[in-house]
């Protein structure tokens, strides 16, 4: 899973970025000073595979990933070449999902690159940049469809989907907010259109707000409110204090967030709602050799679970023998869990679980 880490300059976003993965981009209070797309790789908390581990002993510990990309600053005219918007707009294409980060906060020491806060005309700003570049697309493979469904009918559902999309777009909706089904959405995927893309606003609140208390801030409900009129997720982080957390160990991190009074970290209540927002699941294979945890869509069958690990488990797939996490931990081991009658022998049509410890059986 890519995240894109969006906004305007000076909002917190390379300040978070740093925090989420330690991976040290420059940081500075002057517009710019992320140029090119800073990169950063980090493992997904999932304490069932501490616990299986902890079980098995084995040779190599593999949690799922997800990659962060922290994007250049936005500005307004970047869909026309302004701020190097171009490339940085080519960027955000790459990415499943964008982080938009917004700055929910009051501090005469930190500029804003329009002159004060108002996180309203800062979305408004970056989403019609993105809009301009959408609607730049949509208009040039409207040409080439209209051309093409000429001589081929079946290209008009196609194109009348595009000139809705257009006409969305020039009334200023992103196209994520124009409530398409599953299968118009397909039809698009090969435009990679930027507010198609599913996205959570963080809201980049003070510290003595993390707590809660930014609930009661104009700033943060402004947001909420328009996150709650597309249909987005929204996020409270203090991008300060996680940067403070980054450089604590465990031990320290938790003591930290319970006198804050803060259940978990942004990093963890990031990527769990970048889960939720794409839809996806884990399941875990476990053994001597490597405890692991695989990503994939909920929804998707064994054979095509069975694929992420290799092709030829897909191709040549006969059934998965499942148990439930739980179930495992619950009666400490295979045997037992054998005994009781809860390793499970699924089929080809067997919709994964997230938690299922699964051996995939195949021939090819």
């Amino acid at each position: 899973m890519k995240l894109g880490i969006v906004g305007l300059p000076n909002v917190g976003k390379s300040t978070l970025f740093n925090a989420l993965t330690n991976a040290g981009a420059q940081s500075a209070n002057y517009p710019f000073c992320t140029i090119y797309p800073n990169i950063g790789v980090v493992a997904v908390p999932d304490h069932r595979l501490d616990v299986l581990a902890e079980m098995y002993h084995p040779e190599k510990y593999t949690p799922a990933y997800i990659e962060f990309v922290d994007i250049a600053g936005l500005v307004r005219g970047a869909s026309k070449g302004e701020g190097l918007g171009n490339k940085f707009l080519a960027n955000i294409r790459e990415v499943d999902a964008i982080l938009h980060v917004v700055r929910c906060f009051e501090d005469d020491n930190v500029i804003h690159v329009d002159g004060g806060v108002d996180p309203l005309r800062d979305v408004e700003t970056i989403n019609i940049e993105l809009m301009m570049a959408d609607l730049e697309v949509v208009e040039r493979r409207i040409e080439r469809t209209t051309k093409a469904a000429k001589a081929d009918k079946s290209l008009l559902a196609e194109l009348e989907l595009l000139q809705k999309v257009k006409a969305g777009l020039e009334d200023g909706l992103c196209v994520r907010a124009l409530g398409l089904t599953d299968d118009e959405k397909e039809l698009l995927e090969e435009a990679r259109l930027l507010t198609l893309k599913p996205i959570i606003y963080v809201a980049n609140v003070a510290e003595d707000e993390v707590a809660g208390e930014y609930e009661e801030n104009p700033l943060y409900c402004k947001v909420r409110d328009h996150a709650q009129s597309e249909d987005s997720a929204i996020l409270a982080v203090c991008a300060q204090i996680e940067a403070e957390l980054s450089d604590m160990d465990a031990a320290d991190k938790k003591a930290f967030l319970e006198d804050l009074g803060i259940p978990a970290s942004g990093l963890d209540r990031l990527i769990a709602a970048s889960y939720a927002l794409l839809g996806l699941i884990s399941f875990l294979t476990a053994g001597p050799k490597e405890v692991r945890a695989w990503t994939i869509k909920n929804g998707t069958k064994a054979p095509q679970a069975a694929g992420k690990i290799h092709s030829d488990f897909e191709r040549g797939f006969i059934r998965a023998e499942i148990v439930a996490y739980d179930d495992l931990i619950r009666e400490g081991d295979m045997n037992s869990v054998r005994e009781k009658g809860l390793l499970r022998s699924e089929g080809k049509e067997y919709v994964m679980q997230d938690g299922d410890v699964t051996v995939f059986r195949f021939n090819v």
